[in-house]
């Protein structure tokens, strides 16, 4: 029954109940079941079980229960109800959310020195929308032509053609059949995931063929409310498509709510079409959960008192503004529009720490170069992986994957040198989108209609203006670092070509030179062997982000000396093992993410996580 069925005098009456029985039947809750080791936990009541709903607690013995009661389960079942029950509040909770998805997929060749190093990449960026039976994705970015994927099949030496679908299937267990009937759950031990203590599972389909794209693999799950923190394992394939090895992690976003936020997919061997087999790994990660309830609403509804002091019932006209004014004014507007539709995309991370540790580095080259821009220059974040930087009008936008792949700060001036030089060349932003209609268009739409980039003539422009200014900063006599990146990006170009494609600014390359080579001559020879010289870095290493606000903040892991040149892994895809902890409970709000009713996985198991029940 569900709680806002039941009065609070019903309630009282079945908690009083399942209190009593739980506490009479104690001391046969704690002996072991026979599918559970000796260490497995006991089932005791959650936070969640005794503030928001009432969840019955059958005994395992022949004493009487209270005539309210049901009969009693194992230990065990008991457990794993609990555990089905909130994969399926998760699924529910996933239906009133559309966050945004990225995958990343790098196929892999051997290399006689670094074990094995890319060959090839493709890249998916959607928006996914849950509500409907069937996980659907509104791309951002195209994907292949019909004609170009059948000629990929039909070259032997070509890889294997990947969709976002295969890639989305993955996150889930199984979203129609994860049940009892369908599915055996065997405890192995108990383990911690960052903060979070958690019993580890074994789940196997109960028979062969008894659940379609049956799930096999491990899952972990917290200790509190039962909720699975992690997943690794595959689902069974079909003849003409194959699933995915993969490592799914969730993060607690909100209390009681674990959501998934970071996929890491890997193959060594897997074989397809007649004799091939297939190497590959990818990055999948989901934010923007909240972007589209985050936004400031509350202006609507709250009131606002004026100082009557601050207004004047005249006007003055030193306070006109004079053309060149005027000007500006209205290319901050157009700026301004732009970035707006970038953060309410899911795009754009909102302004935070990172952007200031940006603005130092600007600021440092702008006070060395005498240089006073007005309006100021500021700096942003791109969420997306591509290696791509460009200017909004004064505001320079760096993307978390160039910010990832730099290796030491004086790469971060090289490229923030580069966007601060078009700003001084006065190479301006279309001023058609100070008009707000420019900016109303689908989510989807925006790499289409917000084309950012600038000519070859202004991009070369500024790498010689950049260059200039780099030679009076202080980073100065550390461009060999910047050299070397440069260096590492020209060698790996060919095999990496959707992480250098940008998505809205210009491309690192013009023609088959990069972007401000001139560093390269004043660089050491590039050696990939060798453990000390650090070009590049992998993927994924150094931003963080808050996959409910899109907030992003710099990673604090301490650099670990590197045993061989093969973990080094320059623009390389890594697995991601994510610091998962549990928020702090808060008052109890209304959540839009809440679903209507909690689908349990019994009619006596009915769970509403603590601050999200109404």
């Amino acid at each position: 029954m569900i709680l806002n069925e039941v009065s609070m005098r019903t309630f009282r009456t079945l908690l009083t109940l399942t209190i009593f029985s739980t506490l009479t039947f104690a001391q046969d809750l704690m002996k072991p079941s026979a599918a559970l080791k000796d260490d497995a936990p006991a089932v005791a009541p959650t936070a969640a079980d005794t503030t928001a709903a009432p969840v019955s607690v059958p005994a395992s013995t022949t004493t009487t229960a209270p005539a309210s009661m049901p009969a009693v389960k194992d230990t065990t079942d008991v457990l794993i109800d609990h555990i089905i029950g909130r994969e399926h509040f998760m699924m529910e909770s996933m239906s009133h959310l559309a966050p945004m998805l990225e995958t990343y997929v790098q196929n892999l060749k051997p290399d006689a020195e670094l074990g094995f190093v890319p060959a090839s990449d493709e890249y998916f960026l959607g928006r996914l929308d849950f509500a409907k039976k069937e996980t659907d994705e509104k791309l951002f970015v195209d994907e292949p032509a019909m004609w170009k994927k059948v000629l990929k099949a039909l070259n032997p030496t070509m890889p294997l053609t990947y969709v976002p679908r295969g890639f989305i299937s993955t996150m889930l267990i199984d979203g129609e059949h994860f049940d009892r009937a369908h599915y055996d759950l065997t405890y192995v031990r108990r383990e911690f995931l960052g903060d979070v203590r958690c019993l580890v599972f074994d789940v196997t389909p109960a028979k062969k063929g008894a659940a379609p794209n049956a799930y096999t693999g491990r899952i972990w799950v917290e200790d509190q409310e039962y909720n699975i923190v992690r997943t690794k394992g595959s689902h069974d394939g079909s003849t003409f498509s194959h699933q995915f090895h993969s490592d799914v992690w969730r993060q607690n976003l909100r209390p009681g709510l674990w959501l998934p936020t970071y996929v890491y997919s890997e193959e060594s061997d897997m074989k397809y079409g007649i004799v091939r087999k297939l190497r590959f790994k990818s990055q999948t990660r989901l934010w923007g959960y909240d972007v589209k309830f985050n936004m400031p609403q509350e202006e609507l509804t709250r009131v606002l008192v004026d100082d009557p002091n601050a207004v004047r019932d005249h006007s003055e006209a030193a306070q006109d503004m004079g053309p060149v004014q005027s000007q500006r004014a209205w290319e901050v507007e157009a700026q301004e529009n732009v970035l707006e539709k970038l953060e309410k995309a899911g795009l754009l991370a909102p302004k935070g720490e990172v952007d200031k540790v940006l603005e130092t580095v600007v600021n440092n080259l702008m006070i060395t170069n005498n240089l006073d821009i007005q309006p100021e220059v500021h700096c942003r974040v791109l969420l997306t992986a591509p290696l791509e930087s460009f200017t909004v009008g004064h505001t320079i936008v760096l993307s978390r994957g160039l910010l990832d792949v730099l290796p030491d700060e004086s790469s971060l001036a090289m490229a923030l040198g580069h966007e601060l030089a078009h700003i001084v060349l006065g190479h301006r932003l279309d001023t058609k989108f100070a008009f707000n209609d420019r900016t109303m268009f689908p989510d989807e739409k925006t790499f289409h209609r917000l084309g950012l980039g600038l000519n070859e003539h202004d991009e070369t422009a500024a790498d010689a203006r950049a260059i200039e200014m780099l030679q009076k900063s202080p980073y100065k006599d550390k461009l060999a670092g910047a050299g070397l990146f440069l260096k590492a990006l020209d060698l790996r170009a060919a095999e990496i070509p959707n992480l250098l494609t940008p998505r809205l600014g210009s491309p690192m390359f013009h023609g088959k030179q990069v972007r401000m080579a001139a560093l390269m001559q004043s660089a050491p020879e590039l050696q990939m062997t060798r453990t000390e010289q650090i070009a590049a870095l992998p993927l994924g290493g150094r931003v963080k982000m808050d996959p409910w606000t899109n907030a992003i903040e710099l990673s604090k892991t301490k650099p670990l000396p590197l045993l061989h040149a093969r973990e080094k892994m320059p623009f390389e895809v890594t697995p991601l093992m994510p610091y998962i902890h549990r928020v702090s409970d808060g008052p109890a709000t209304e959540n839009p993410a809440t679903p209507a009713s909690q689908q349990g996985a019994s009619a006596t198991t009915k769970l509403l996580p603590t601050g999200l029940s109404k």
